[in-house]
């Protein structure tokens, strides 16, 4: 009689060797464990963007959300303008509501769209090279003010902030 042998064992061997075999260490390449982020940027600085339009207060938000974000997801630290090794600036260029449906009966509106656009640099203070720029970046959310929801104009303004946030430090990045 020929002994069972476990079948456990013999599976995660043969996941891990092939998941050893389709990584390499250039992304490009194939699957990748290494950072997806410049390894020789240590620091940032985020000052805090400028407001174009009337909506005043979300270009503090909107950086404190980046700050956060950059904290968050890389493995970079917050630094001073004059210490940093790269700039992250930016301006808030629009802000806009529209209304998405409305109550047939009331006439009242049931949901609105906040669209928050921005323009932004990010900038290699070591060289002077810019290394990524976007206009008319924009984030876009949905709230509802209806009576029976309520929401208010600044949660919908947040989760657009927010999304901004995440968008715009994805986009710092490395090029696959």
């Amino acid at each position: 009689m020929i002994p069972a042998l476990p079948i456990r064992p013999l599976l995660i061997a043969i996941c891990t060797s092939m998941t050893l075999v389709s990584c390499a260490s250039d992304p490009s390449q194939g699957y990748s464990f290494s950072s997806t982020f410049d390894e020789s940027i240590q620091s940032v600085a985020i000052p805090i963007f400028k407001n174009e339009t009337t909506s005043r207060g979300i270009e503090v938000q909107l950086t404190e959300s980046l700050i956060k974000e950059l904290q968050r997801r890389t493995p970079w630290h917050i630094a001073p303008t004059d210490r940093a090794d790269t700039t992250l600036v930016g301006v808030i260029t629009d802000t806009s509501l529209s209304v998405l449906s409305d109550d047939p009966q009331t006439g009242l509106v049931q949901e609105q769209a906040t669209r928050i656009t921005i323009r932004f640099e990010w900038r290699d203070n070591r060289s002077g090279e810019i290394i990524v720029a976007r206009d008319r970046y924009s984030a876009s959310a949905v709230f509802s003010p209806s009576r029976n929801v309520a929401d208010r104009l600044e949660l919908g303004q947040r989760t657009a902030i927010e999304e901004l946030a995440h968008d715009v430090i994805s986009q710092m990045q490395e090029k696959w």
